[in-house]
């Protein structure tokens, strides 16, 4: 009778999958041994693209989409390509692989669900469009009168998959609710902006922000809002307002970062501001990782990644990663491995913040001296006029040719693997 109850038990609990994060929760922790010693590069599996999507590891396959407009399926052991999924534009969501199927979003409006074996179309789904942030004067740029889309946008929502429905967001100022194994639509809700955070699930609740500036807890089933939070709103040039940074809940607290450079810890029944801290005007974009009472988080014009108590937000330590930082951080073990724009991936003890071994792709070898100060950290006047927005826009592409890791780490066994702008998959053992 035990073995019964037991089995039961075990066929009741419902199966999640691998997604973003490495959980519902969007924790950023992972159950795995990790590298705390780098020994070598297991493999290097090169895209046509930029590598901005964070890859998911499941069933012996790392899955990660492209610039190139492909989503990919990669050997877990040898790095060969198992199959890939061809779309019409950017794939820079990470996907969400449950029950055999792999889902994610495309900079072409659509989402899409293939098998995880063969790569095949099982079903799609078309969103109102996808596009990016866009403001008058963003970031003080002109043309003064045109609507400028913001180059630093190029995340995509990434799904997570709950009790049969996947859930994302979408440049169309909706949070979607499909169903799983059919694509039909359960709810939408409109915000008022692009939605490209990750939504996170926590006690039956989806919890994502928007570009308006909005936290939203929507209730799974119906999509009805359980609570708002308002953060930070930038009227005059939209430079300093808006969620990117997807949110991660631990003990009943949500923790996320905000372009209006707060990190803030909200009640998840209430939605009532815990605390908050600012950044002093840097944007904080990295979703924040929680462990065992503390938060960690990067920042992006000054490069700095913080550990906070998680109760009071006090800051405790902090690294100096020199390059602005947009890479959400993994933790496996007593290690936390994150990237930057410079083209490394870090991986630091998790007491103290101390960098253990730095990995560089050949681009940052080749090119990230030239962008250099000479105090080590990004020298933003060497990439980036502040006047029109073509030079913006040529400056995140210079930036991109360091091979930055604006990808998210994700760790199972001795392994952890990431993307970069030089338009590779690592995986590091």
């Amino acid at each position: 009778m035990k073995n019964l109850c037991l089995i039961t038990a075990l066929i009741a609990v419902p199966a999640f999958g691998q997604m973003f994060r490495g959980n519902l929760e969007h924790t950023g922790v992972y159950n795995a041994t990790g590298v705390r010693q780098f020994n070598r590069v297991q493999w290097r599996f090169e895209t046509a693209g930029r590598v901005i999507s964070s890859p998911v590891v499941a069933g012996g396959a790392v899955y990660a989409g492209s610039t190139d407009q492909n989503l990919y399926a990669i050997d877990q052991e040898t790095g060969a390509l198992k199959w890939k999924f061809h779309t019409e534009s950017w794939v820079t969501s990470s996907p969400a692989v449950a029950d055999g199927t792999v889902f994610f979003s495309s900079f072409d409006g659509t989402f899409y669900a293939v098998d995880a074996a063969s790569g095949k179309l099982k079903w799609k789904f078309e969103t109102e469009g996808e596009r990016r942030f866009a403001h008058k004067r963003l970031h003080g740029l002109q043309p003064s009168g045109e609507l400028i889309g913001d180059t630093w946008d190029f995340y995509l929502s990434s799904p997570a998959v709950y009790n049969g429905a996947v859930y994302f967001g979408s440049g169309d100022g909706n949070v979607y609710a499909l169903d799983a194994p059919t694509g039909a639509l359960k709810w939408k809700f409109h915000t008022g902006d692009v939605v490209h955070a990750s939504p996170a699930i926590s006690g039956a609740l989806v919890i994502v922000g928007s570009w308006d500036g909005i936290l939203y807890a929507l209730q799974a089933d119906t999509g009805k809002v359980a609570w708002q939070f308002q953060a930070g709103v930038d009227p005059k040039i939209g430079n300093q307002q808006g969620f990117q940074s997807s949110a991660a809940v631990d003990n009943g607290v949500v923790y996320v970062g905000c372009r209006d450079s707060n990190v803030y810890a909200i009640d998840l029944k209430t939605g009532q501001k815990k605390w908050a801290v600012n950044n002093g005007g840097s944007w904080v974009i990295t979703s924040p990782a929680v462990n065992d009472g503390k938060v960690y988080y990067g920042t992006s014009d000054t490069g700095l990644f913080h550990a906070l108590d998680a109760a009071t937000g006090a800051k405790l330590i902090s690294f100096d990663a020199k390059f602005p930082v947009f890479s959400s951080p993994a933790i496996a073990g007593s290690t936390l491995y994150v990237g930057s724009f410079d083209g490394k991936l870090h991986a630091v003890d998790l007491k103290t913040l101390k960098p253990l071994w730095d990995f560089t792709t050949e681009a940052s070898k080749q090119n990230a001296s030239a962008l250099t100060g000479a105090d080590g950290r990004l020298d933003f006047g060497k990439v980036i006029r502040f006047l029109f927005v073509d030079e913006m826009n040529a400056g995140v592409v210079k930036l991109f040719a360091t091979g930055s890791v604006v990808s998210s780490p994700a760790i199972d066994k001795d392994a952890v693997y990431f993307g970069s702008t030089d338009g590779a998959v690592y995986a590091l053992k």
